[in-house]
């Protein structure tokens, strides 16, 4: 088992959708979870990605193909959850903040929930506020996740949460990203701040009590 997740993971780093779509459904095929060929495989090839991006090893191009090589894997394990609508353990809509353009820890973050029975709508980077609202109101989304990675862009993450809590909206929040702590969620007043991914599971899950 260990190889095909050294296999899941290389198809990532090397940025080969094909092989990437190839070795999830082999995967399935052989009986092993969803949530364990993304958590143990496509995960760990999609953070090693993100690790020799910011050390300048690996430029933008390739990022942008080894993302899409995880979209592959991520819709070969979705297909397997389709029509189990019992499996679908809350609806979560996500985007990078307006201003900010990074979407690698967003990419990795959403494998994860995906991989755990979360529906997620990707509203990409560089998004308004306005759009995460009108969002979760269009999917009735149980959790609006925002990640920022710049200190300049934090501020989008109150103007959510301010107008949730102004208007009681009955949406969660979640927020992360790499200038984020719990003392930033606390004081905006986020219901929940997620360190990594699978710190995000866990977070969400606590907030929906499952």
């Amino acid at each position: 088992m260990a190889d095909i997740y050294q296999e899941a993971a290389a198809a990532i780093i090397g940025s080969d959708r094909a092989a990437a779509e190839e070795v999830a459904q082999r995967a399935l095929a052989a009986g092993i979870a969803p949530a364990d060929i993304m958590q143990n495989g496509f995960v760990k090839g999609i953070q090693e990605v993100g690790e020799l991006f910011e050390s300048g090893e690996l430029f933008l191009p390739e990022l942008m193909m080894s993302a899409d090589a995880m979209a592959g894997a991520t819709e070969v394990t979705n297909a397997a959850l389709e029509g189990e609508a019992a499996a679908v353990k809350g609806r979560i809509v996500m985007g990078t903040v307006q201003g900010d353009v990074h979407d690698i820890g967003k990419a990795i973050v959403i494998a994860y929930l995906k991989a755990n029975g979360y529906e997620v709508s990707d509203l990409g980077r560089d998004v308004p506020a306005a759009a995460f609202l009108a969002r979760a109101a269009e999917e009735h989304a149980d959790i609006i996740g925002m990640s920022a990675l710049l200190t300049t862009t934090m501020e989008e993450q109150r103007k959510v949460v301010r107008t949730v809590k102004h208007e009681g909206l009955p949406y969660k929040i979640i927020v992360g990203g790499a200038p984020c702590t719990q003392r930033w969620a606390d004081q905006i007043g986020a219901d929940a701040y997620a360190e990594d991914a699978s710190d995000g599971v866990r977070k969400i899950d606590a907030l929906l009590g499952k």
